[in-house]
């Protein structure tokens, strides 16, 4: 009797999600929103969102005018990493281009320079504009780094008036070259999964709330837990599909390794996509119009997704509220399962509080979502 009950409601949930292929392939606006959007959008904020800075602007002004100075120079500019806009002898005039905004930063290498050079003693004044603390702070960097590499070829002493009692020698794991592309596309990833599957969810249960096709449902003997599931079956199978095809543009455009175990990748994703079509699926029960629905999607998904899953902002750096805000959100943990998996080499041991978080959320969002969906009309 049990067995027979099970095939039944199995019957049924499979011919809702069936029927819910059925419009799928009708809509290819829906096909759209969830294959093509998401590998476009990827491509487009993964080029068009970089913190990485090269080709600074840089103001010379050499009142050396050695050997010494021209190949400190000649160091500055052979690695493309700065590009020299104006030279000349008068600090005033480089700091007009400064202010200008015609150069990022101004080199200033004194009178004398060689002869320090040969003492041991020699400095630099390097002036940057802070306008722009990104900008600022790499140049900084890269000019530390360039300085340090001339004065091991500059002389016997270098730039520097003794050595140093202690070396420090420092190794980056995981994004040995500091590419934010391979710090920027698992957030990507994160963002655009959410955005489409709490979407692709509200706009089309809304859409049949607004036609009424949700009514003839109801005299069908269907079930509410066989309609929720069934509807969101097809979604779930193309959300898994995006996941495979923006985790391959990631690798293959980005060059996004892939170091983890991908079980772990793929458990995260499937608690995190079902966690998503739960929550657009209760926008879609408590809205009942695309017009409410998209507002709705976007001030409790997309917004968070964007500035409280780590995915451009530290959480770190948060206030307190916001940061016990974004324990909320399951595209933190979302973003977190991507990075360890993608970057770090992750597998379970590693993140299982992260699937834990995802579980709870979809547990939520579906026990929610089942429990508005009432087989009547208001």
């Amino acid at each position: 009797m049990a067995a027979s009950a099970l095939r039944r409601t199995l019957g049924r949930t499979l011919a809702m999600a069936a029927k819910e292929v059925q419009h799928i392939r009708r809509d290819l606006r829906t096909l759209y929103l969830a294959l093509a959007m998401p590998v476009l959008m990827l491509v487009l904020f993964g080029f068009g969102i970089s913190f990485d800075v090269d080709h600074l602007e840089l103001a010379v002004v050499d009142q050396d005018r050695s050997t010494a100075s021209r190949e400190l120079v000649r160091h500055f500019t052979a690695a493309q990493e700065f590009t020299v806009v104006q030279e000349g002898t008068s600090p005033e005039e480089a700091l007009a281009a400064l202010r200008r905004g015609q150069a990022v930063a101004v080199l200033v290498v004194p009178q004398g320079f060689s002869r320090d050079v040969a003492r041991g003693g020699a400095q630099l004044q390097l002036l940057v504009d802070g306008a722009d603390g990104n900008t600022a702070s790499q140049a900084l960097a890269k000019a530390q780094a360039l300085v340090e590499v001339a004065s091991r070829r500059l002389g016997p002493a270098g730039l520097s008036p003794r050595a140093p009692p202690l070396e420090v020698r420092v190794r980056t794991l995981f994004n040995p070259t500091g590419r934010s592309a391979l710090f920027l596309v698992p957030g990507l990833a994160s963002y655009l999964l959410a955005m489409v599957a709490v979407l692709i969810t509200a706009l089309t249960v809304a859409r049949e709330w607004e036609r009424g096709s949700m009514e003839q449902l109801f005299a069908t003997p269907v079930g509410r837990v066989e309609i929720v599931v069934g509807k969101l079956l097809p979604y779930l199978a193309i959300g898994l599909l995006q996941v495979l095809l923006v985790l391959t543009v990631g690798a293959w455009v980005f060059g996004v390794p892939v170091r983890g175990n991908l079980g772990t990748l793929g458990l995260g994703a499937l608690l995190f996509l079902i966690g998503m079509l739960g929550q657009g699926l209760l926008i879609s029960v408590v809205t009942r119009n695309q017009v409410v629905a998209t507002q709705v999607a976007t001030m409790t998904s997309l917004l968070p997704s964007l500035l409280l899953s780590g995915f451009i902002f530290p959480i770190e750096n948060l206030p307190l509220p916001l940061r016990l805000l974004s324990t909320l959100i399951p595209a933190r943990y979302f973003v977190d399962t991507l990075r360890g998996v993608l970057l770090r080499g992750n597998g379970f041991a590693e993140l299982w509080p992260q699937l834990v978080a995802l579980t709870l959320f979809a547990a939520l969002m579906l026990a929610v979502a089942m429990g508005r969906f009432r087989r009547r009309l208001d």
